[in-house]
């Protein structure tokens, strides 16, 4: 099985439940491999299961999951490593980082009982925070109680996030969260030009095509406010400014495509009612979404808190591609 070829397939209820190698040794029937050989094919970075790469031989799928067998191994990017991580604060209660884009911000539930040995392979950026911290106590042996989510950015969005690092701290954080007061801010880039708005919608998990979305049955859903303003305008896209005010999965991004601009490079919400795809010509290397901004009060000690991260330098290139017209 030298390199061996599967389009991306829906695991089929008659597959649910069972292991990833399992469901990708019967696939590859005709290629006849062995259980070391797919093994190798999975450790390797080149299966993907949704819009992340799986590396776990033993990871029981559920019906209606996309594997895809990618034609090259997928690098993790030179970031996910804890001595590149950047730690924007940290103390006793919580620990404030920048995300880089290519990492998941916590762990697939299914994935929980791996081994360190086994999260080091594909760090999340919990795994990475983690460690961080470890190694800034400089007791790299010792293992720190697990640090507490909070909120999460999308595996592609860089930016700022908060993880807790004690109860009393993911406590009064979550309660801030719930009362819209964090300060949250995206940069976010579409195409076309794009007028200042408040988005107000009740977003679904499933808007009727497997993907979450708005809904206007009443009492359906939960409610979804963003508040987009301008930041630049280039020719033919608009850098957007959009502060959240409730926090809702894929909120901005959902948003955005319903109103007909979906971020640049997005793969998922990139569709039209109809169902057609809505071309991107951005050259967007990934999802051109970006937190720029977290403020919030200190959960102990009551202080104001507020940082701001520049984009990335993907995200830089493509801007200034923008500006001076030479996206091709």
């Amino acid at each position: 099985m030298e390199n061996p070829q599967l389009p991306p397939f829906s695991v089929l209820a008659a597959e649910a439940g069972h292991t990833l190698a399992k469901v990708l040794r019967s696939r590859l029937h005709a290629d006849q491999p062995s259980w070391n050989q797919v093994r190798t094919l999975i450790a390797s970075r080149r299966i993907q299961v949704g819009d992340a790469i799986c590396s776990d031989a033993a990871r029981r799928l559920q019906e209606g999951e996309i594997v895809t067998l990618l034609g090259s191994p997928k690098r993790l990017p030179a970031s996910a490593r804890p001595d590149t991580l950047v730690i924007r604060h940290y103390d006793d209660h919580l620990v404030v980082v920048e995300k880089p884009s290519g990492v998941n911000s916590v762990r697939h539930p299914l994935e929980l009982e791996w081994s360190p040995q086994r999260r080091r392979l594909d760090p999340t950026l919990q795994d990475l925070a983690t460690w961080a911290v470890e190694a800034r106590q400089r007791l790299p042996r010792k293992r720190l109680p697990p640090l507490r989510i909070v909120h999460r950015l999308d595996k592609e969005t860089s930016g700022l996030l908060v993880f807790a690092r004690t109860a009393l701290a993911e406590r009064e954080l979550g309660m801030q969260f719930r009362k819209h007061t964090v300060i949250r801010r995206y940069l976010a880039l579409v195409a076309g030009p794009f007028q200042p708005r408040t988005i107000r919608s009740n977003l679904v998990r499933d808007r009727g095509d497997g993907r979450r979305g708005s809904t206007t049955l009443p009492k359906v859903g939960k409610p979804a406010v963003t508040h987009v303003e301008v930041a630049e305008r280039f020719d033919g896209y608009t850098l957007l400014s959009c502060r959240l005010e409730t926090g809702r999965t894929h909120q901005i991004r959902i948003h955005l495509s319903e109103s007909g601009h979906p971020v640049c490079g997005d793969k998922v919400y990139c569709r039209k009612p109809n169902g057609d795809n809505i071309p991107d010509r951005s050259t967007a290397p990934r999802l051109a979404l970006h937190a720029l901004e977290l403020g919030f009060v200190h959960p102990v000690t009551g202080a104001s808190l507020f940082w701001e991260m520049p984009p990335p330098e993907d995200l830089q290139r493509l801007f200034h591609k923008l500006r001076t017209g030479s996206t091709g």
